[in-house]
């Protein structure tokens, strides 16, 4: 019988440790300032390389950035030749201090639609000051970021250090809510079955 136990015990942790693997990812995106809510708005890309970077100012009423949703594209399609793409997070000014850098996102050929650049760990921000964040071609090909008219009350759009009020970067920024760990629930819903198994066993 003692056997049995520890068989079934070993068994349940090899299940746990498999479930796990899909657990590090998941969680919901809760969106704090955007320019559009239309996933569907068309890319329109306004040249990254052109402009050196191009980056959106924002006022956030959360106290935290964790991520910041972008529309962007290849601008020179069928070369087989994509770009990996990163955003930073600015306080003061387009080219002030460095809060955060997002991990790089690979983007292939001919890529065009909302990419996801994500910081490691949200970044404390004050709630209704400004902050910047810029939009950086780490390598590849000719990039562009989808700029819109003025959707946003804000911030404004940058090209370089130069502002243009009359238009705003898609985007969509706030912070992502980790789900329930996998392993967590595996054990709160293995317990009962343990112990009626147990009491069978007695």
């Amino acid at each position: 019988m003692k056997n049995r136990r520890a068989s079934s015990f070993v068994y349940l942790l090899a299940l746990l440790s498999l479930m796990s693997h899909g657990a590090h990812a998941q969680g919901t995106f809760v969106y704090d300032q955007e320019s559009s809510t239309d996933e569907n708005y068309p890319f329109v890309g306004s040249r990254i390389q052109f402009y050196g970077t191009v980056g959106q100012s924002f006022t956030p009423s959360l106290t935290a950035v964790g991520f910041v949703r972008l529309k962007v594209g290849d601008l020179t399609l069928g070369n087989s030749l994509g770009a990996t793409l990163l955003v930073n997070l600015r306080s003061n000014a387009i080219n002030g201090p460095i809060l955060g850098t997002t991990a790089p996102v690979v983007l292939s050929d001919s890529f065009r639609g909302s990419a996801d650049f994500l910081f490691a760990s949200a970044i404390s921000v004050i709630p209704n000051a400004t902050y910047f964040f810029e939009t950086v071609v780490q390598s590849g090909d000719n990039w562009g970021a989808t700029e819109i008219g003025d959707n946003y009350p804000g911030g404004i759009f940058y090209g370089g250090l130069q502002p243009f009020s009359a238009a705003d970067l898609w985007f969509r920024e706030g912070i992502i809510v980790p789900e329930p760990s996998v392993i967590l629930l595996a054990i709160i819903g293995a317990v009962p079955l343990l112990w009626f198994s147990r009491k069978r066993q007695d």
